[in-house]
């Protein structure tokens, strides 16, 4: 059964063209209600009942979702129109935007995946002896409490909760499984008659626990790296009874089992981080905020435990090694491709997308009831992170049809990060991407509308495959003219420089190189390089013995890159004894020349084995007069004759 668009104009303060709907979707559309929510409820339960209806209102999606309750049906599938497209005061035509919002709305999407997280409840508390003791007071009936204190005096004689002292050394894990290690640390023996008495002090005591309630202060530094995307880690001011009344409150719900999000893939195989100990790649390293990602001998690992999903790393990845799977990377390239395609089918022109995650949609649904909502031409689409949304994505976008995009970071927002992929973009095609950072409605629509009408992209083109190869085929679409496109430094696309005077060719880089951009000639001593395959992750520049390679971030959008071309090649050296081509020939004269006045070398027979290939050298070491291999003669063989010699009777 198709899907039907069940629409609202909201008591006339939208138009909804129904039937251009119908035609620019080819999906059925009712005629637009004027109340759907109260007086013409029965019509989305009818709609619910009959088929796979979408309802065209985001604001009220609690009323419906109660409806479909009521009527023992599923959820239906909501489509906020209004907030979006329909509240704007711009003149411009709504269709072509309502159409691209709504082919973007029937996306098949993937189920999530997330793992379940169990917590027992059982709560560390930290902090001054009043402030935790005082919570501890309103949590023990609901968790499974232990307050750490600094003063052994201050240790109640209540056992309704446990109390120890001791100094936290540290702290690791996440909601459900943290791990905290104690020094000094002092329990209470509860046996015996008078003031509870503690044990003697333990250093280097660990113990588990599902949360901590951190309510220390400012003076003491959070146990955590980004520590308010830490699940399970509650940390509020003492001096601020809001907010430790909340934190107390979000604690006391922590108990059951939880989905934890999987928010990103990893492909091992494809991590450039090191090789034969040499480290390489870094980028997902240096920008994880929690600290998520830890390098895992020649690949990086991620715990899905610790990871808030910011998305930085998939956008930062040069390899693929590490990607946004929530939703994945394919499902957000898709989604910019079908808003463009849809806008233009519908007769738009120039359409410009707006980035935004849950805060900026927030933001734009503020604009549209309480200003002037979007633009016509402009299409916001909402992500889960905005950090995910790296130089392909914005390059996809543009290659797609939109004339620009612009880019609203949300408060957790890794700006540094942003602006990294913003100036990746920027290098190749100029003024097509800017970031809006403002958390005033009126400015975000202010600086919109005010905007300089973009002109269309000509020829939109929708490829598919790897970031890698999408942000290579768009670049080449979006500047056709261009041959070599200077980047930013830490680009992910690069050339490989060789000092040729200083090289070896000894191939220590081929053999490390982790994408097989480097490589050798099994005939000639050569050394081949395939710049769209290269990482620029610096194995090779580490590794050199020689230090003779150089990295240049650029983008070569010629055919030569996806060619190997030789960096540097030597004539070789004919073995003296057999004539086969073995080594370089400079490398075995300079080696021969820097051996001649050796002690070791002094027999012209030792010089010449250097210059002799592996079978005639090993070959000529057995047979020299003072060779190591050789033993004594060895003993002659007995035959027949000599055993009847020895007889008598012979």
């Amino acid at each position: 059964m198709s899907k039907c668009l069940i629409t609202c104009d909201c008591g006339g303060s939208q138009a909804i063209d129904a039937d251009g709907l119908e035609q620019t979707t080819g999906l059925g559309v009712k005629r637009p209600c004027t109340a759907l929510c109260t007086r013409e409820i029965e019509t989305a339960a009818k709609a619910m009942t009959e088929g796979d209806a979408i309802i065209c209102c985001g604001q009220e999606t609690r009323v419906f979702t109660e409806l479909a309750e009521e009527l023992g049906l599923d959820e239906p599938a909501f489509l906020d129109l209004r907030d979006r497209a329909g509240w704007s005061d711009d003149p411009a035509p709504k269709l072509p935007k309502m159409s691209a919002l709504v082919a973007e709305a029937t996306l098949p999407a993937p189920a999530a995946k997330s793992v379940d997280v169990i917590s027992e409840g059982l709560c560390l508390i930290l902090g001054p002896a009043e402030t935790a003791l005082a919570a501890a007071e309103q949590l023990k009936d609901h968790l499974g409490v232990t307050v750490l204190l600094a003063d052994p005096q201050d240790v109640p004689d209540s056992r309704d909760y446990d109390a120890v002292t001791g100094m936290l050394r540290s702290a690791t894990g996440a909601l459900g499984g943290f791990r905290v290690t104690f020094d000094g640390l002092r329990q209470v023996e509860p046996a015996g008659r008078g003031p509870l008495t503690l044990t003697p002090p333990r250093d280097g005591a660990q113990s588990d626990c599902d949360m901590i309630l951190d309510l220390r202060g400012p003076a003491h530094p959070p146990l955590f790296p980004a520590h308010e995307k830490r699940e399970g880690y509650l940390r509020a001011d003492p001096g601020s009874p809001a907010a430790v009344a909340a934190a107390v409150m979000a604690a006391s719900h922590l108990v059951g089992t939880f989905e934890k999000p999987l928010y990103v893939r990893t492909e091992p195989l494809l991590c450039a981080h090191s090789r034969a100990g040499q480290t390489g790649c870094t980028r997902c390293l240096d920008l994880c905020p929690t600290g998520a990602i830890s390098p895992e001998g020649e690949y990086v690992s991620v715990d899905p435990m610790v990871c808030a999903g910011c998305g930085a790393c998939s956008a930062a990845c040069p390899s693929g090694a590490i990607s946004y799977d929530a939703p994945p990377v394919d499902l957000t390239m898709r989604r910019v491709q079908t808003l463009a395609k849809a806008y233009l089918d519908a007769g738009g022109n120039a359409p410009r997308l707006l980035v935004t995650g849950a805060h900026g949609a927030e933001m734009v649904r503020l604009a549209a009831r309480h200003g002037r909502g979007l633009p016509a031409d402009v299409i916001p689409m909402e992500v889960d992170a905005v950090n995910s949304f790296g130089h392909a994505e914005m390059l996809a976008a543009l290659a797609a049809g939109f004339a620009n995009v612009t880019v609203m970071p949300t408060p957790g927002t890794d700006r540094d990060a942003l602006a990294a992929q913003v100036a990746l973009v920027t290098a190749i095609v100029d003024g097509a991407v800017s970031v809006l950072d403002t958390p005033d409605p009126d400015a975000m629509t202010e600086a919109l509308y005010g905007a300089e009408p973009p002109a269309p992209r000509a020829n939109p083109v929708r490829p598919l495959g790897s970031r890698r190869q999408i942000a290579r085929s768009t670049a080449k679409a979006l500047r056709p003219e261009a041959e070599m496109l200077a980047l930013p430094e830490g680009a992910p696309y690069g050339a490989v420089l060789v000092d040729t005077d200083a090289c070896t060719l000894c191939l220590s880089c081929v053999s490390l190189c982790p994408s097989g951009a480097l490589g050798d000639n099994p005939d000639l001593p050569q050394l081949r390089f395939q710049e769209d395959a290269c990482l620029q992750c610096g194995l090779c520049v580490n590794i050199c013995p020689e230090t003779a390679i150089t990295l240049e971030p650029r983008l070569n959008l010629t055919p030569q890159a996806l060619e190997q071309v030789v960096l540097h090649e030597e004539e070789p050296f004919p073995c003296i004894e057999c004539g086969t081509l073995f080594g370089v020939k400079s490398t075995i004269e300079r080696i021969t020349a820097k051996l001649e006045g050796h002690s070791m070398y002094k027999n012209p027979q030792a010089i010449r084995m250097i210059q002799m290939c592996d079978d005639c050298r090993v070959n000529a070491q057995y047979h020299a007069d003072n060779s190591p291999l050789r033993g004594p003669d060895r003993p002659r063989v007995r035959t027949t004759d000599d055993y009847l010699s020895k007889r008598r009777d012979h």
